[in-house]
């Protein structure tokens, strides 16, 4: 096993993974759920409408409710968060790191973004960068 594997086996014994339908639930009761994944991706296969946006390089300074570049959806440490890539694997360490700023109900969606479009929830279309 790689050393990557190893750490992502680790870190995913830390959270409480949530398919589609359980983030879908997570998002209708007020819980927050956050798309990492990086513009292209975002403009090819398009988002989940109501998603908070944040790219991994800009996570952790976004989501904590302490710092002073947080967004204004990062209330508190008790926010039911539950962070979304493209296909589940950097949001388990990325959900791992906001475990480490407090945000203990952190998770995120196992099959990440192609998961949830594969199971028909709802999906607004990306933008085509403009071409010159």
């Amino acid at each position: 096993m790689s050393a990557i594997d190893t750490l992502l086996e680790q870190a995913r014994t830390r959270l409480h993974r949530v398919d589609p339908g359980q983030a879908a639930a997570v998002q209708r009761a007020g819980g927050l759920l956050v798309d990492i994944r990086y513009a292209a991706l975002r403009a090819r296969d398009g988002t989940i409408p109501g998603a908070l946006i944040v790219e991994r390089n800009e996570l952790e300074w976004r989501l904590d409710p302490t710092g002073d570049h947080r967004a204004p959806e990062a209330t508190g440490h008790d926010l039911h968060i539950v962070v979304i890539c493209n296909e589940g694997y950097a949001s388990s360490l990325a959900a791992v790191s906001l475990h480490q700023l407090g945000l203990h109900r952190a998770t995120d969606l196992t099959g990440g973004f192609q998961a949830w479009r594969a199971a028909g929830l709802p999906v607004s279309p990306g933008t085509a960068p403009a071409t010159s």
